[in-house]
């Protein structure tokens, strides 16, 4: 259950989005482009975008996703295996992946959608959230909040799958995780937004 109100990134935050906020470009696929996600950042690093862009945009209501909320924005009202279905021929049209990639990002949105409108939710780059990593849900926040330690814990929800893994990793509910501090050519994140007060 999602008890607020959130915006979520159509695509994960490109080279170029990240060049405009940053001032540089730590990706291994810089020759991908400015439209291609941003890749070899942290969770660390993440949290610093996030931290700038709300500076620049004098506001506090840009953050990672939590884990629930992305989930629930990949699934896009779905209960099967991916947000386009249950089998991979119909994956190939929305994700890029070990099978269609070559070994490489693409630029975002170029596959469909899902229902949502969002892109690349399965494939492209592996998404942090801001969630600590647990090993199942049990004791797990049932309204979509973030779910941290005191102390925080040593690693960090990633989730949609990459170019270089199979259908499996895919998965709407596929979860890994990673130190805060670690990055790979494999690794991006999408923006979420708390709505403005009316």
């Amino acid at each position: 259950t999602i008890s607020k109100p959130f915006y979520l990134q159509a695509t994960a935050v490109t080279q170029g989005q990240w060049k405009a906020v940053m001032g540089d470009n730590p990706s291994y696929f810089k020759d991908c482009g400015a439209d291609c996600p941003v890749d070899q950042v942290s969770w660390d690093d993440a949290q610093e975008f996030i931290q700038k862009l709300n500076e620049k945009e004098g506001t506090g209501k840009h953050r990672l996703p939590t884990e629930a909320e992305w989930e629930y924005a990949c699934r896009a009202g779905t209960t099967t295996e991916f947000s386009v279905g249950d089998h991979q021929r119909e994956l190939v049209e929305y994700a890029w992946y070990a099978n269609n990639s070559g070994d490489k990002t693409h630029p975002v949105g170029q596959k469909k959608p899902n229902a949502w409108g969002l892109y690349d939710m399965h494939g492209n780059v592996y998404e942090w959230v801001e969630d600590d990593w647990h090993d199942n849900y049990q004791g797990a926040p049932d309204d979509g909040r973030v779910w941290v330690d005191e102390p925080r814990g040593a690693g960090r929800v990633v989730r949609g799958g990459s170019w270089d893994v199979g259908s499996g990793g895919l998965q709407s509910s596929n979860r890994s995780h990673n130190g805060p501090f670690e990055s790979a050519k494999d690794l991006g994140f999408r923006v979420a937004a708390v709505p403005e007060p009316s």
